[in-house]
Order: C-alpha cells, then structure tokens, then sequence
C-alpha cells in the first residue's frame, strides 16, 4: 500500500478542510453537524492541533487539500494524554479509492512518536463503510452509545473504536 504525503496543516488550508468537512454534513454519515460550519468557528479546533503532540495534517493534489487526518486530545485530562482521537476526511473525489486505509495506516505507523498509545475512532453506527475501514486495520469496538444522535429524526448509535498501540 502506497503511502501518501502528510503535510501539517497551515491556516491558509483551513477554507479547504472546512469546505470538505462540510461536504460531508448532508450525507448524515460522518458527523454530528447538522448545518455547515464556518473557518472562523473552527480557528479554536484548528488551534487545539499543534505539530509535536495532536497533529492536524492534510493531504494535497496539484496544491489543492483533498484529505485531512487529525489526532485530538480524548476527553481533556492529564490521564489520558496517551489516547488520541484520530479523525480522517476525504474531498469526494477520493471517496472509495482507499485514500482513507492509507491515511489510518500512515497515522498508525506513526502515531506512538506523538506519545499516543491507544487511537480511537468516533464512527456512526449505520456508516458501514468506516465501521469496515477501522475493522480492517484491527480496531476493536471499545463503546456503544445506542441512540445518541438524533439526525433529521431518526436516533443513531455511535460506535467508539480503539486499538492499543503500545
């Protein structure tokens, strides 16, 4: 499997990560959002991402950003400093052609230098396609929160992966 390149995301690729993050709102596979969201009400998140410890990176094609892969901080206490979220999004013109078990594998292989040693996934249950891709690269299912999500009227679980990397 051919590995990709991560750059660290700059502000200047913000518009861009947002514009593919929104793109995936209608579809009501992917996340909670219900209303597309603004760069500036995602300057915070952005900010919480930094180079050393909770990387935020893209991925670009002829300097266009088509995929972000992020790790974030896991509930925000000093005890668990050694799990991370990781978050992968894809532009649609690279949906289905594993752009996203490319990015997870990469993100695997390096996220123990970013002191991380389990990596959890935050999927929906009813997205069967990041439900296989987490399966594929040996997460386990760590949580079920059966109807947590409302999504125009119909109660969604949410499925929380993990896998211990140390």
């Amino acid at each position: 499997m051919s590995h990709v390149q991560l750059d660290i995301a700059t502000l200047d690729d913000l518009p861009q990560i947002v514009a593919i993050y929104n793109s995936t709102i209608a579809g009501r596979m992917v996340t909670a959002d219900l209303e597309p969201v603004s760069v500036d009400s995602r300057l915070p998140w952005f900010h919480a991402h930094n180079a050393e410890r909770r990387p935020l990176w893209v991925v670009r094609e002829q300097g266009a950003v088509i995929a972000w892969i992020s790790l974030s901080d896991f509930y925000g206490r000093p005890a668990y400093n050694g799990t991370a979220e990781v978050s992968i999004y894809l532009a649609e013109s690279c949906r289905g052609r594993g752009m996203g078990s490319r990015l997870l594998q990469q993100v695997l292989d390096i996220a123990p230098q970013y002191g991380v040693e389990n990596l959890l996934g935050f999927v929906f249950g009813h997205n069967l396609p990041s439900l296989a891709l987490f399966q594929r690269h040996g997460f386990a299912q760590w949580a079920h929160f059966p109807c947590v999500a409302v999504l125009d009227g119909v109660h969604r679980d949410l499925i929380i992966f993990g896998k211990a990397l140390a």
